[in-house]
């Protein structure tokens, strides 16, 4: 009983095992400058636009394993746009912004009709958008880079929380807020636990919640601890959390996210059961689209400048992340705390190969190799669970 207990425990927290193994690995390798404040800080900054993206792909991928080509083009469309308003035009950040967000969900919303009420092949309508929507980038910008971004539209990304207490060595304010953060995250997990109990369902030990409690406080800890010494909070971690947050709600207590894993399960008996599946398709897409916005307002903030080739590659790390986090190919399963630590994952992948010096062909080897594990990974599980 116990051998069954350990091997559920370590089959349902391989991910963050793996995440805790892959980043002790490159500190030893980098001689502990993996965790240097500075790069800590970095890990948050340079994969901003992967948690972001990788959220909303979540939700095509539950929908059956389906993916959208188009977020990276999408994200070069919307800083083409977000640029030439700003710098080219001189118009207020904030219209900027709207525009920005406007065009990425008019995007989504474009592809989601195409998806959702013509059943045309995501796969087809979003290889068809990485095309136009790079080349309509191109045609936005003349080929030419934008540059520099407004100070104030910086601010906005760029900076850090202001430490409200005035540490000496260390950003008391950052301190505070991840033993906040632990504090919050004990507490719902104990509320989690009383609550599943009050209604008869079955719960996981008592000693597998403290331990999952023990690691993950003791990480938000340390990385807050990391961060304290260098700057403190940076804007965009708070965008990343808001949308985490969101996203994780929808997902696990909305009609929305119960309908998403529905069809992703058994899209005729969603179907069968009243589930309007061309409109949870449509919504899944058009989210989509949104977010790339959000993540081509981040990437021209962290460039400070909008090119033609802004956003290259974001849709593999995006898919990748989701993966490597849990989701699975054939759609129906996958979390959005799991997409993070898949991001995060990858991120640190990223990082500690850039800190070694390894070659960046050489990167891009390792991270498929990662990706192709985890989903075979997840086939294979559900074969041996048939």
């Amino acid at each position: 009983m116990e051998k069954a207990k350990v091997s559920a425990f370590l089959k349902k927290y391989t991910m963050v095992i793996v995440l805790i193994i892959v980043t002790l690995f490159f500190t030893w390798k980098t001689g502990g400058r993996m965790l240097l404040p500075q790069n800590v800080n970095n890990l948050i900054s340079q994969n901003a636009y992967v948690f972001i993206l990788a959220t909303g792909m979540l939700l095509c991928i539950l929908t059956g394993g389906n993916i959208d080509l188009s977020v990276g083009s999408v994200v070069c469309i919307v800083g083409a746009v977000g640029a030439t308003c700003m710098v080219n035009l001189n118009m207020n950040i904030f219209v900027s912004i709207l525009i920005m967000l406007v065009t990425g969900l008019v995007v989504g919303i474009w592809q989601g009709f195409w998806i959702a009420y013509r059943r045309i092949p995501p796969f087809i309508v979003t290889l068809a958008g990485m095309l136009m929507f790079r080349g309509l980038s191109n045609i936005v910008l003349d080929g030419y880079t934008i540059a520099p971004m407004p100070d104030n539209y910086l601010m906005l990304f760029n900076s850090y929380i202001i430490d409200f207490f005035r540490g000496e060595r260390l950003n008391t304010t950052c301190l505070l807020a991840g033993v906040l953060a632990v504090v919050i995250f004990v507490a719902n997990t104990l509320r989690g636990r009383r609550a599943k109990v009050k209604k008869g369902y079955a719960v996981t030990s008592a000693g597998s919640d403290i331990i999952k409690c023990a690691v993950i406080g003791l990480v938000i800890v340390l990385f807050t601890w990391r961060l304290a010494q260098y700057k403190g909070i940076p804007n965009i971690l708070l965008w990343i959390i808001i949308i985490v947050l969101i996203y994780g709600y929808i997902t696990s207590k909305t009609t929305v996210g119960r309908h998403l894993y529905a069809i992703g399960g058994n899209e005729k008996a969603a179907q069968l059961s009243g589930i309007n599946t061309n409109k949870v398709y449509f919504l899944a897409y058009a989210n989509m689209g949104l977010l790339a916005a959000v993540a081509g307002m981040v990437t021209i903030a962290r460039l400070s400048s909008a090119s033609p080739t802004a956003g290259d590659g974001y849709e593999m790390d995006a898919i990748g992340s989701c993966f490597i986090g849990g989701a699975s190919a054939y759609g129906g399963s996958g979390t959005i705390p799991g997409v993070i630590i898949g991001a995060t994952l990858m991120g640190v992948i990223n990082l500690g190969m850039s800190i070694m010096g390894v070659d960046a062909n050489w990167q891009k080897v390792v991270k498929g190799v990662v990706l192709l594990a985890a989903v075979i990974f997840d086939v294979e599980s559900k074969k041996r669970a048939k």
